[in-house]
């Protein structure tokens, strides 16, 4: 280290030796009990040139920068308010040394002498000596020049205030010690350039930013804050002197975009925008940073208006009382007295002919910064002198770190803001203005950005008066999409895109994903185009639907009826018609049939598994009994009156082991041991049918065709069976009609179910269960009415056909005309 200074010891003195300045000026210089230094670009040099050896510069011959004299005026009078301030550092002088640092690479002279004690820099291992001639720094404005000269005042904790620097390396105390600003880092003005553009809804954008340290780190925080809104970066260009406006706004056209956001100082920013003009750019939002947006010139251009509306972001505008006496007063000082000691380098303004107005009414921008820079310096100085009652304890000796500790403890109020730094040096004070370019030339207060609550946000959109003649421009890259519509991403940008309807059944939620079409709940619906669901209407057969009741009465009917036959039959148990029909067997057919009426009643109300099971269990296991029956009797029926006389040995083993009970008793058994399997592996359950009807859930039962498959393929095959056999007696005698009744219900039954499966194939509605349950009393009544009810009638109306000398008879003229 020791090495290193001493380097910069002798480059000092050359750079001194090559940049003697002829004009002293006392402007630059106040003498005082302790120096504050003072960075300040009055003059600008021109970057791009190029040098083959390194030469410092004199900049009282580089372009004149009437804001930053301003600001370097501010300093003037803040530490002369100071030293006539009987509260603040009382019979304590402040001095200071001020030089114009136009250049981030040509202006070390001005610095070296900051940091120097006649004319040699100290090692940091001799604390005994005084480090510097300065206890602290005020400056500097840009933040490329920031970097490059900071370094050098960190390096012995000399305290270095910035009012202009805004990138956020500064941020980072582990490089920057002892760097503290009142002006607000770029982060702040980034969230309230995004907070505009989010408020107007504008979501295409260009973002123009200076080609240096500040332009960079700002459009780093602007990509940053804008990944998660709906804002997209359409164009981006970092700006130089050399900047080919006219391709860049061809650029600009032809992308479509309407929003400009203009990133850099008011030096760079002029040139875009008397581009702009004379490009006859026009129909455009022109955003601009805090840099530029209170310039004083630009407003004032001709065809200004022509390029659209500018709004900005600003420094509130502050005014401080006695700057404007104090620039009057200083005005009528002679400017070049004469000294006794040598002048040093950029100490000269050569600004003879600027007027008190021309200051006064320069670019404000950054001069509360400056203002409470130099305050935030000298609270710390009173502190560390235990200033109080009228005087400051002059036996301290003051370092520089002495200050910068005491600076991080600001908390003193100037101009009704608490002046106050969080644990980076950043300010925790201030606000920003929101202003726009009317068409008077002036940069008019619109709304606000406060800090302390933060996002506390404001603008009145009336006083702005857009390039449209009312209406708020509007820039995307595709206009957004009807209700309904979810984007489809075309390109990289999320901005671009097609629009696509969504479908029955979905909805878009354009806050939340308006890229997704969201499928409703199984609970809901919606019909194309949707932006919600809507609930479902639930439907289901209870039983106090009139369909329900009806066909409830027929099942009691059906019982009613199977209990007078049963009765009938009982008491006509010995006639031949009774006989005919089956017996004892009728008995269990009747039950049967009266048992199976129970699964009708299953088929209404709202569906539970129970309800599911035995929708199904009975009818399937007590109607295999009825069809076992009827394939037995339609068997006995051929066997009498044509098997048996053709194979005797059939017949009589039929009869000797009772076959018609063996075979019922299979059916059965068989029927109760495929249901059983079935219900244990895939029970039917209650089912929500949301495919037929968008709008409505209909509460069903969903039967597994794999469980109940066995069952019904039994069914089938006994009525296939019955039927073969019953066929097979068509032309058994005239009046002796068992086969054909039970061939003319078989008919029934499966025309039946025919009907039903038809109408469960076309139609999916509330009614499925009701016709499902009208099927089964129709299958129970095919029987009832077709083969039991004849009997019925000839037992009660015809008793002389209920002889054992009719049926005798018949069986007669049968067995003559097989003979014949």
């Amino acid at each position: 280290m020791k090495h290193f200074l001493a380097s910069l010891c002798l480059l000092e003195s050359f750079l001194h030796a090559l940049c003697q300045c002829t004009v002293p000026t006392s402007a630059f210089r106040l003498k005082g009990d302790y120096l504050i230094g003072g960075l300040f670009d009055i003059h600008q040099a021109d970057v791009s040139l190029h040098h083959d050896r390194p030469e410092a510069t004199d900049c009282s011959s580089k372009p004149f920068i009437l804001s930053s004299y301003r600001r370097f005026q501010m300093m003037r009078f803040s530490v002369e308010e100071i030293n006539n301030s009987t509260t603040l550092l009382p019979n304590v002088f402040l001095g200071y040394e001020i030089f114009d640092h136009c250049s981030d690479i040509m202006n070390f002279p001005g610095v070296f002498d900051l940091i120097s004690v006649n004319g040699l820099i100290q090692p940091w291992i001799e604390p005994q000596k005084n480090l510097s001639k300065v206890i602290a720094v005020v400056g500097i404005y840009t933040s490329t020049e920031t970097e490059t000269t900071a370094p050098l005042f960190m390096m012995n904790l000399i305290p270095m205030v910035s009012y202009g620097a805004a990138s956020s390396v500064f941020s980072r105390k582990q490089n920057f010690p002892s760097f503290l600003r009142t002006v607000h880092p770029n982060k702040d003005i980034i969230q309230a350039i995004v907070t505009i553009v989010q408020h107007f809804g504008w979501r295409w954008v260009a973002f123009l930013n200076i080609d240096d340290d500040y332009g960079t780190d700002g459009l780093e925080l602007f990509i940053n804050k804008i990944k998660d809104t709906d804002i997209c970066l359409a164009y981006t260009k970092g700006l130089t002197v050399n900047t080919n406006y006219s391709q860049m706004f061809k650029q600009i056209e032809a992308q479509g975009i309407h929003v400009i956001i203009v990133f850099a100082p008011e030096w760079i920013a002029e040139p875009v925008i008397n581009s702009a003009i004379q490009l006859n750019v026009t129909n455009k939002v022109w955003i601009a940073g805090d840099a530029w947006s209170l310039n004083k010139r630009l407003p004032k251009e001709t065809g200004i208006k022509n390029i659209g509306t500018v709004l900005g972001v600003s420094e509130p505008f502050m005014t401080i009382p006695g700057f404007s006496e104090f620039i009057y007063a200083s005005k009528k000082q002679t400017q070049c007295e004469k000294e006794n000691q040598e002048p040093l380098c950029n100490q000269v303004c050569n600004c003879s002919n600027l007027s008190p107005e021309n200051v006064i009414n320069a670019d404000p921008s950054f001069s509360f910064p400056v203002y409470s820079a130099v305050y935030a310096i000298a609270h710390a100085l009173h502190n560390v002198l235990q200033c109080g009652a009228g005087r400051c304890n002059g036996n301290i000796t003051v370092h520089p770190y002495m200050v910068l500790a005491e600076l991080k403890k600001s908390n003193f109020t100037l101009l009704n803001h608490r002046i106050k730094f969080d644990e980076n040096g950043d300010p925790t004070f201030g606000s920003y203005s929101i202003v726009f370019w009317n068409h008077n030339g002036d940069a008019e207060e619109i709304g606000f950005y406060n800090f302390n609550p933060r996002d506390n946000f404001f603008i009145n959109t009336t006083k702005i008066q857009w390039y449209t003649k009312g209406e708020v421009p509007t820039s995307l890259c595709n206009p957004e999409c009807p209700a309904g519509h979810a984007k489809q991403p075309s390109g990289i940008q999320k901005c671009c895109f097609t629009c696509e309807i969504c479908p029955n059944g979905t909805y878009v939620n354009s806050t939340a994903d308006a890229y997704n079409c969201i499928n409703c709940k199984e609970t809901e619906w919606s019909t194309e185009g949707s932006t919600s669901c809507n609930l479902r209407d639930v439907e289901y057969i209870p039983f106090t639907d009139s369909g329900a009741i009806l066909i409830m009465i027929g099942a009691w009917a059906l019982v009613g009826l199977t209990l007078a036959m049963c009765i009938l039959f009982a008491i006509n148990y010995s006639t031949p018609i009774v006989r005919s029909a089956g017996g004892s067997m009728c008995f269990l057919i009747l039950g049967c049939l009266s048992l199976s009426s129970l699964s009708v009643f299953f088929y209404f109300g709202k569906p539970t598994v129970s309800f599911c099971i035995l929708r199904l269990l009975p009818f399937l296991l007590f109607y295999t009994v009825c069809l076992a029956c009827f394939v037995v009797r339609s068997f006995q029926i051929v066997c009498i009156f044509k098997i048996a006389a053709k194979f005797p040995k059939l017949h009589i083993w039929w009869m000797k082991y009772n076959g018609q009970w063996l075979v019922i008793t299979v059916a059965f058994v068989t029927q109760a041991v495929l249901l059983l399997i079935g219900y244990s592996y895939a029970p039917p359950m209650p089912y929500n049918e949301t495919f037929w009807y968008p709008d409505k859930i209909i509460l069903s039962c969903d039967s597994n065709i794999e469980s109940s498959a066995g069952s019904v393929i039994l069914l089938f095959s006994l009525c296939s069976l019955c039927f073969i056999f019953s066929y097979m007696g068509k032309d058994l005698p005239k009046n002796y009609n068992e086969a054909k009744a039970i061939t003319f219900c078989l008919l029934l039954l499966i025309l039946t179910w025919i009907i039903f499966t038809t109408e469960y194939m076309l139609y999916r509605g509330k009614h499925i269960p009701t016709l499902n349950a009208l099927a089964v009393l129709s299958s129970l009544y095919s029987f009832l009415l077709w083969y039991f009810l004849p009997k019925c009638y000839i037992i009660i109306f015809k008793p002389h056909k209920n002889t054992q000398q009719y049926f005798q008879g018949l069986i007669q003229n049968y067995t003559k005309t097989i003979s014949q």
